[in-house]
């Protein structure tokens, strides 16, 4: 499914940049795209602190201009401390940016080229930034769309999974929020005299995320007062809840359209990775996004022709739709990369889902010593899958291998759509470890594809909210769910369930973890969910439409390109070592001259047996570059984590340019108790 560039809308188009001001006198960066009519019109909020002069230029004009082209003011908005926006970095979960966005929200409102009615989207940051803003309820906001975001700042994010550090996407998100947090203003946008002393104000308030994020190892009141999912009652707009089934974030769709109420809430979710559904980034298909939002938009943010109050419909027929819907791939060769993945659509009008049964396989055979060495995970594929080639996971058998496997033979095709869960009896003989366990589908000819998994910090097993030591030597039941999927098994194939003790670097191993667990079949077994097979062909969509690129150049070079995942053993140490490339840098030249130019790496490395081995590091250098004015400004930076039994221990490092000149220079280093995590 090819995309269609509209270079013609049913409204001609204007854009400026705009400064909105907050109470405390900060103003935020703008860029509004608007429908040129004398009649006021619904505007459309993306809020993010990712540089809307530059980084996120190229996406944003796929669709502002888009939506701005089918009649509405489309605001993309940097949030506070960064791009060209005034005042201080916040961490992120603190209620300051979300307080923020109300008020920008409210600020829209009061436009006189706007009617009075707000929306607000985004992918990730900008969905569950969203999210929490709706949790405000400003009482112009009257509808979301949230893509790839998460209703869970702690469990369903890139920070804790199952109660365990999440190594690779805690630290690398810290590390990359770091870097991006060092970044300056554009002085072409603030001012030639401005951006120096904006940017010095803004690095000696910049502090690592990671301290924050490690000193709260348990769902506390940190956490919770980030998540939406503490009271979803507080969501008065309606939510259109976007995912993919290779995106971490996808349970929070399933979530929300069960404790939400039906009137207000649409689910959707599909084959994709971490991004916009409508780009054509792998694994496909694409979808008609934008037309599909539109609807959404037209809905419940256009005023009823006799002047109600109420959403006007216009026959866009969004609250006909089925509450959640969800693909159903088949089942595909194990692949780091999918252009496209088979399948199709199936409707839910409730959820949980009367089509969906849970079916229970108990496991069989004697009780099994699992200790797996601790670089089992390697071929985890990324966390946060953005459609590179080296994303998602490839053949499991070497994963499978190092772990104790159970199978269960298809005899017919088997739809599952839902959270697994499996109940596991394990005998421990330390207090702390984690158990992880993988979801395969196993082909006539051994191939493995891994379709989902789950992780239980073994501390978190009555909840992530405490930290409870396993009495060593004692035997218990534990349970947990995987997470959500939509997979077709064929008749043939074999559904395997792979435990095992490690899962580097998704999960940091506790001390003496190496000693792994055993594994009581007896007691022991995996639930489906398990759908009818009856799909909606109903359920279609256009195809792709996106406005006219911005016109960014990225540069030929002569480079050799780097992998994007490398796995490296020296077999003298012992030691494997993961590097990974996050696929964010390159350089890139904008139609106002600026170039921009990143390089980051992430290392990942472990011993085989020693979970004290384990260690983090994350290397950025990203330069601004202006040949017009000899603007050239860059930014440095370093994080690194490793540990001991009983305490994490960080170390960061920016180092700031203007030109030659050296205008910050700071390092960090924390001890932080290993409390849970």
């Amino acid at each position: 499914m090819s995309t269609h560039i509209r270079t013609s809308f049913p409204y001609e188009t204007a854009h400026e940049d705009v400064l909105i001001p907050l109470p405390d006198g900060t103003r935020l960066y703008a860029r509004v795209w608007r429908p040129v009519t004398d009649e006021p019109v619904p505007a459309l909020l993306e809020y993010l602190p990712y540089r809307l002069t530059d980084w996120t230029a190229p996406r944003d004009w796929q669709r502002h201009p888009w939506y701005a082209g089918h009649g509405y003011a489309s605001v993309r908005v940097d949030v506070r401390g960064h791009g060209n926006s005034e005042g201080l970095p916040a961490d992120e979960q603190t209620q300051v940016e979300a307080a923020d966005g109300a008020e920008v929200v409210h600020w829209l409102a009061a436009q006189p080229w706007c009617s009075g009615r707000v929306g607000m989207f985004g992918l990730s940051r900008g969905g569950f930034g969203s999210l929490q803003v709706a949790a405000l309820a400003p009482e112009p906001l009257r509808a979301v769309v949230a893509v790839c975001s998460t209703d869970d700042g702690y469990d369903n994010d890139r920070h804790y999974l199952g109660g365990s550090v999440l190594a690779c996407d805690l630290h690398g998100r810290a590390a990359a929020m770091l870097a991006f947090a060092s970044r300056p203003p554009d002085p072409r946008y603030v001012g030639q005299v401005m951006w120096r002393d904006m940017w010095v104000r803004r690095l000696e308030a910049v502090s690592p995320s990671v301290h924050t994020w490690l000193e709260h190892q348990t769902r506390d009141a940190y956490w919770r007062r980030g998540s939406v999912r503490e009271d979803y009652g507080s969501v008065r707009a309606a939510v259109l809840a976007v995912g993919g089934w290779h995106d971490p974030y996808r349970d929070t769709v399933l979530r929300l359209v069960e404790h939400l109420p039906a009137n207000r809430v649409r689910g959707l979710i599909g084959p994709w990775s971490h991004q916009y559904p409508d780009r054509g980034l792998p694994p496909g298909p694409a979808i008609g996004f934008l037309q599909e939002t539109l609807r959404w938009w037209d809905h419940w943010l256009k005023p009823r022709p006799d002047g109600g109050a109420t959403p006007a419909g216009g026959g866009t027929g969004v609250l006909s739709e089925p509450l959640l819907r969800a693909y159903i791939s088949d089942s595909h060769v194990p692949a780091t990369v999918y252009p496209a993945l088979p399948g199709r659509w199936v409707g839910e009008d409730a959820w949980p889902s009367p089509s969906v049964t849970p079916v229970s396989y108990a496991l069989r055979g004697v009780p099994v010593p699992v200790r797996s060495p601790l670089h089992t995970g390697l071929d985890a594929g990324r966390f946060l899958p953005l459609g590179n080639d080296a994303d998602l996971p490839p053949d499991q058998r070497d994963e499978d291998a190092k772990s104790a496997c159970f199978e269960f033979e298809v005899r017919e095709e088997t739809w599952v759509l839902g959270r697994p869960g499996v109940r596991l009896r394990l005998t421990s003989p330390v207090p702390r470890g984690q158990v992880i366990a993988r979801l395969c589908d196993v082909f006539p000819d051994g191939a493995s594809t891994l379709v989902t998994r789950g992780v239980l910090n073994l501390s978190a097993r009555e909840g992530t909210d405490r930290a409870v030591e396993w009495p060593p030597g004692a035997t218990r039941d534990v349970t947990f769910e995987l997470s959500a999927i939509g997979h077709a098994f064929p008749p043939g194939h074999r559904i395997r369930l792979a435990v095992s003790s490690a899962y580097w670097p998704w999960v940091w191993p506790q001390p003496g973890s190496d000693a792994g667990f055993t594994l009581h079949p007896d007691g022991s077994s995996l639930e489906l969910p398990v759908r009818a097979r009856e799909s909606d062909p109903s359920i279609t969509f256009e195809e792709p439409e996106e406005s006219e690129p911005l016109g960014a150049v990225v540069p030929a070079t002569l480079d050799e390109p780097r992998p994007q995942r490398l796995v490296v053993r020296d077999v003298a140490a012992g030691t494997w070592r993961l590097e990974v490339d996050p696929g964010l840098g390159g350089t890139r030249v904008y139609p106002d001259g600026l170039e921009v130019t990143e390089d980051a790496l992430e290392t990942y490395t472990t011993g085989q047996r020693d979970p004290l081995s384990a260690r983090t590091r994350s290397d950025w250098s990203i330069r601004f570059h202006r040949p017009d004015t000899s603007w050239d400004a860059r930014v440095e930076t370093h994080s690194q984590i490793t540990c001991e039994a009983g305490e994490f221990f960080t170390s960061d490092e920016v180092i700031c340019r203007d030109g030659d000149e050296v205008v910050f220079h700071r390092t960090w280093e924390r001890r932080i108790p290993r409390t849970a995590g």
